[in-house]
């Protein structure tokens, strides 16, 4: 990540607010997706209409056309077969509600983002970050398109593959905004070993993998399975013949439920002892009180978060705790880049305190 001067952050409060808020919004777009696809509502609504479908049926014609649009997709044909068009109302209310989030999203970045450059208030470094989340942004949503219409002619729901990339998308414009966020506030550089920041960025990487296996799990309904721990499939680790019976190998990877599954466990494990080796050696490298804070507070949702994946998996995914789960995995992400972006801080950030102007927010 670039340098964005320390000497811009007192003027740009309104900016900082502004982002917070977008990556509230987006944190609760994620729960509402998990939601959405918990009751399994996501292929409702069979139409991408980007603007006139932020309306949603206005009258009982309406509402029939679109239970007749459901019911010409093979999730209605094979699962749903004789829903009553109230229950049809019940997951059209939960599909329609994630895409219109996703609307307000785009909207509340966009128009104080405009805002934010009639008025001078950004410098040019933060005006190209802005604009390359807006571009994820705006990418997002035909990626959340394209995911949809992979469970609309032969499957029964979405591609996990699609789903998987969909959650790690916003996770990925989330973690974006956050990196931000810090880049624009005025602590300084941390004196730290070359290892210790490593740790950090390893840890944060591992958590984008653990993430997106979490996807492939939830697509693949992989959790309602193997409901045991901590051995799975009768032993701590499955035997090789039933992790890669099918060819070529990799496709067990991505699409074995049992293997998905193992590897969403064993990745868990690791980052759980990565955190734990992380904080020891903030502590003996004398680190200051923020790496160790850091550190401490990492660890102790990653603990909070396998304890949660253990018992949504034993319950077979109650929403409950399973979006539970969702919401303590976005506070891994959200400490694991505060961590790695704490540690990285370049000295020069420092430097160049003394470098720039004031930025007014008026003319």
């Amino acid at each position: 990540m670039a340098v964005i001067s320390t000497l811009e952050t007192p003027h740009l409060r309104p900016v900082r607010l502004w982002l917070i808020a977008v990556a509230a919004l987006i944190a609760v777009m994620v729960l509402v997706g998990g939601a959405t696809r918990l009751t399994e509502s996501g292929l409702s609504i069979v139409e991408w209409k980007p603007v006139t479908g932020s309306l949603p049926p206005l009258n009982e014609a309406e509402w029939i056309k679109a239970f007749e649009g459901y019911k010409s997709i093979p999730q209605y044909r094979q699962m749903n077969a004789g829903m009553s068009l109230s229950e049809f109302k019940t997951i059209f209310w939960w599909e329609w509600s994630h895409r219109l989030l996703g609307r307000v999203i785009g909207m509340a970045y966009l128009l104080p983002f405009l805002w934010f450059l009639w008025r001078g208030a950004v410098g040019a470094e933060l005006k190209r970050r802005l604009w390359g989340i807006f571009a994820l942004g705006a990418l997002q949503g035909a990626v959340g398109w394209w995911m949809v219409a992979s469970g609309l002619s032969e499957r029964v729901e979405v591609s996990q593959y699609r789903l998987a990339t969909h959650l790690v998308l916003a996770l990925l414009i989330f973690a974006g905004i956050v990196w931000t966020l810090r880049r624009l506030g005025e602590s300084a550089p941390s004196a730290v070993p070359s290892r210790l920041k490593i740790g950090a960025l390893v840890l944060l990487t591992l958590t984008f993998v653990q993430l997106y296996l979490g996807a492939l799990v939830a697509g693949l309904r992989a959790g309602k399975i193997y409901n045991t721990w901590p051995d799975i499939d009768g032993g701590f680790i499955p035997s090789a013949a039933r992790l890669f019976f099918d060819t070529p190998w990799w496709r067990n990877l991505f699409e074995n439920t049992l293997t998905v599954q193992f590897e969403h466990r064993m990745v868990a494990y690791t980052l759980f002892v990565l955190a734990v080796v992380h904080l020891i050696d903030a502590v003996r490298s004398r680190a200051d009180r923020a790496v160790i804070g850091g550190a401490l507070w990492l660890l102790g949702a990653v603990t909070l978060q396998a304890t949660l994946g253990i018992l949504t998996l034993l319950n077979q995914v109650p929403m409950d705790l399973a979006l539970t789960h969702q919401a303590v995995a976005i506070v891994v992400l959200t400490l694991a880049v505060l961590q790695a972006e704490r540690l990285t801080r370049s000295g020069q950030q420092a430097a160049m305190q003394g470098v720039g102007r004031p930025i007014a927010l008026t003319r």
